[in-house]
């Protein structure tokens, strides 16, 4: 193998590993709402096979607190809303599900 070849395998497997480790365990983005709490664990979107660039930088930016959501947005189909449509998966404009995401404790 040539000194060209064995570089680019090396980057290649290396972007893999990152991409692997995008979504680390245990970690979660939190956020108050008038409605309650809101906890965002990539764990399950990532069990449920969606991929981090589904939504990042395509729906959401990468930087923390760029992306302010208003909850008649997300019901309007953007953000969460995106697929939480009741299509790809459970719909946002159900109010008995409300309690999925939003939690009064």
């Amino acid at each position: 193998m040539n000194r060209l070849t064995v570089i680019m395998v090396m980057l290649a497997g290396g972007m893999f590993v990152s991409n692997a480790q995008a979504i680390q365990p245990g970690k979660t983005v939190t956020w108050e709402t008038p409605m309650g709490k809101v906890v965002f664990d990539g764990k399950n979107h990532m069990d449920a096979g969606v991929k981090c660039l589904e939504c990042h930088s395509k729906i959401f930016k990468m930087k923390k607190g760029s992306t302010v959501m208003k909850m008649a947005d997300i019901t309007a189909g953007k953000y969460c809303g995106k697929c939480h449509n009741g299509t790809r998966a459970f719909s946002v404009k159900d109010p008995d599900n409300c309690n999925i995401c939003h939690s009064k404790k």
